[in-house]
């Protein structure tokens, strides 16, 4: 584990530059390069198997490109604690004997004293995190426990006691009912005002449309990256989507029986 560095204030929070991954021979990501600014809220889109959560796992530091790079504020992602990444539901065992509280002080676990214990200090970031996401409540309840959107309300507290900086949150709507669905929204929008810079996994155009600033469409590589009305019109989806894209009544309507589920959307296991 590297340690902990300063951030250089004059570089973008997220800079990816010529970054390619490759699993037995094939390209997951090809070329990809691209920056944040802070505060942004980015939808990244693009059907199953596009390279979604490899492009997270690859920011976050959990893997490593084949090549290029990825610098949060000049410098590689091991070095810096300020990064959350928020897996889809499906890949955590809800079965770990843990409470709401105790997975939350997880994300102090890099900012905690020498013995590991938790200060005062630490315990203040939990209460306040579970204060944000309105979980303070259930801070003794086991996880198997929580709703869907609980469970989602409970890594973003994890990774605001992380105080992190930069989330990447991997298909965080995805099986949550509507009104969960706009309760994570309506968090995304209270983390806008902190500076908090959010990348989210989706497959709903509409909702990236409507919620974020940007819209990254990848299909391995990046078709379109900018604001909404200029990422999601015909041609573009029709090369991210190709067969799967039906225009009905001149809307773009997606087969989603085909092109979307709740699983990892790559080769990443």
């Amino acid at each position: 584990m590297y340690p902990h560095t300063d951030h250089q204030t004059n570089q973008p929070i997220l800079d990816v530059k010529n970054v390619n991954v490759r699993y037995n021979g094939r390209a997951a990501l090809e070329e990809i390069t691209f920056h944040l600014h802070e505060g942004e809220r980015v939808a990244v889109v693009g059907p199953n198997g596009a390279g979604k959560s490899t492009l997270f796992k690859v920011v976050a530091g959990v893997l490593q490109p084949n090549s290029g790079e990825v610098n949060i504020f000049g410098s590689k992602p091991g070095r810096h604690v300020c990064i959350a990444y928020i897996p889809q539901r499906s890949q955590v065992d809800w079965s770990f004997p843990v409470n709401v509280a105790d997975v939350v002080m997880m994300g102090r676990s890099a900012k905690l004293g020498p013995l590991n214990f938790p200060r005062k200090k630490d315990r203040d970031f939990v209460h306040h995190a579970l204060e944000t996401v309105d979980l303070s409540d259930l801070a003794s309840r086991q996880i198997s426990q929580l709703s869907g959107g609980q469970q989602q309300r409970m890594f973003i507290a994890r990774a605001l006691a992380q105080e992190a900086e930069l989330m990447l949150m991997d298909e965080p709507l995805s099986g949550l009912d509507t009104p969960s669905q706009e309760g994570i929204l309506s968090l995304l929008d209270r983390l806008k005002k902190e500076n908090v810079t959010v990348m989210v996994a989706t497959h709903d155009l509409d909702q990236a449309a409507s919620h974020f600033d940007r819209i990254m469409l990848l299909n391995h590589h990046i078709v379109a990256f900018g604001n909404p009305k200029d990422v999601l019109h015909t041609d573009n989806l029709l090369k991210a989507y190709g067969g799967k894209l039906k225009p009905v009544d001149g809307q773009n309507i997606l087969n989603t029986d085909d092109c979307c589920d709740d699983g990892e959307d790559d080769h990443t296991h």
